[in-house]
């Protein structure tokens, strides 16, 4: 199993590794970096979407299905499964979701291995003096993904524990983040005026006020409290409806249960809910705040721009999701558009600190 599960990683980067050695563009080790970035993006959409679509259970082993390595050959045990419990977390459907999710992270995971193998021969060749080549990064990236596969199997055998699930999609933003500043790295920027090196503080500020709501944000999703509030800009009719703030927040526990066994009050779902949702104006303010800085120095202005739309469209798109009632579609676009933020902040603060390098130069 473990040989067919390896062969189908490398064929999920079959396509992408393809996409990069054929492509017209000089800096192949760049483009690679890129396409990674690209479908690291998609991993996390469709995360979403598997969370969403109740399939993380889909195959309640790891890293198989059933002691499978794909759920047409475990098409009997599953069968039964779903015939035993129709409405239960493991149906034919859900398989393939869980599956898929898995396959594409193993395909990153390659690539990922790839371009740490790169980095280190063209580091070697060059008698460890070319810089752009240097293997930390890459090699910090294959140990930061091999964690973040972990969670991902303790996901699948904690049983959707909230903390577990969280955290796996924390450390699924903290890739994407440092993903996109190694691109940002690699690429070529225009030359940035002084006054951007004011707005780093700022910037790096507004990168840890969204990586907490990310984390409220999933907090919300694995604890099913999308639905918790019903109504905008009210929760269930009241500004402060009644909330249960230590059941909701107590960490380690299981899904659905208090630490002390029993059901998950309503009142303690309303608390994530609301939590969440208090924290986004908090979220959304620093955020409005250093994109209107940054879009007064030209060099900035595109970033910027592309920052204050991410953030409207946000908004929208988690007002949406509560008022009519979770659509499966808005909901995935609502996990896209916090990786979006995520990406164009982190490009904005690569883009000021690349000012501070030439300046000291």
């Amino acid at each position: 199993m473990l040989i067919q599960l390896a062969a189908l990683g490398i064929l999920a980067a079959l396509l992408p590794l393809t996409i990069v050695w054929v492509s017209g563009d000089t800096d192949k080790y760049r483009k690679l970096v890129w396409v990674t970035l690209f479908l690291t993006f998609d991993l996390i959409m469709f995360g979403a979407f598997t969370r969403l679509t109740d399939s993380g259970l889909g195959c309640p082993d790891w890293p198989g299905c059933y002691g499978q390595a794909n759920p047409l050959q475990a098409h009997a045990d599953i069968s039964a499964a779903e015939t035993a419990m129709p409405t239960g977390p493991v149906t034919v459907i859900k398989a393939w979701i869980e599956m898929i999710h898995r396959y594409l992270a193993m395909g990153i995971g390659v690539l990922i291995v790839s371009m740490t193998a790169i980095s280190w021969r063209k580091w070697l060749q060059s008698g460890r003096q070319e810089r752009k080549f240097s293997p930390l990064f890459p090699s910090l990236l294959l140990g930061f993904v091999c964690v973040q596969g972990a969670f991902g199997a303790w996901t699948v055998t904690m049983k959707l524990q909230p903390v577990i699930v969280t955290v796996h999609l924390l450390l699924g933003m903290g890739l994407l983040a440092l993903l996109t500043w190694f691109g940002a790295r690699l690429s070529d920027h225009p030359p940035i005026p002084k006054p951007a090196s004011a707005l780093r503080l700022p910037i790096t500020l507004a990168i840890w006020l969204l990586l907490l709501q990310i984390a409220l944000g999933g907090w919300v999703s694995t604890n099913y409290a999308a639905l918790a509030c019903t109504d905008f800009p009210l929760c269930n009719g009241a500004l402060l409806p009644h909330m249960d703030f230590h059941n909701g927040y107590t960490i380690w526990r299981d899904l659905g249960m208090t630490a002390h066994g029993d059901y998950l009050p309503f009142a303690a779902l309303t608390a994530i809910h609301w939590t969440h949702r208090a924290f986004a104006f908090v979220v959304i303010t620093m955020v409005v705040w250093v994109a209107l800085r940054a879009y007064k120095i030209p060099a900035l202005r595109k970033t910027a721009h592309w920052l204050l739309i991410a953030v409207a469209l946000q908004f929208s798109l988690g007002i949406a999701t509560v008022l009519l009632q979770l659509p499966l579609l808005l909901a995935v676009a609502h996990n896209g558009g916090a990786a979006l933020l995520l990406m164009l902040l982190v490009m904005l603060h690569n883009k000021t600190r690349i000012t501070g390098c030439q300046e000291a130069s």
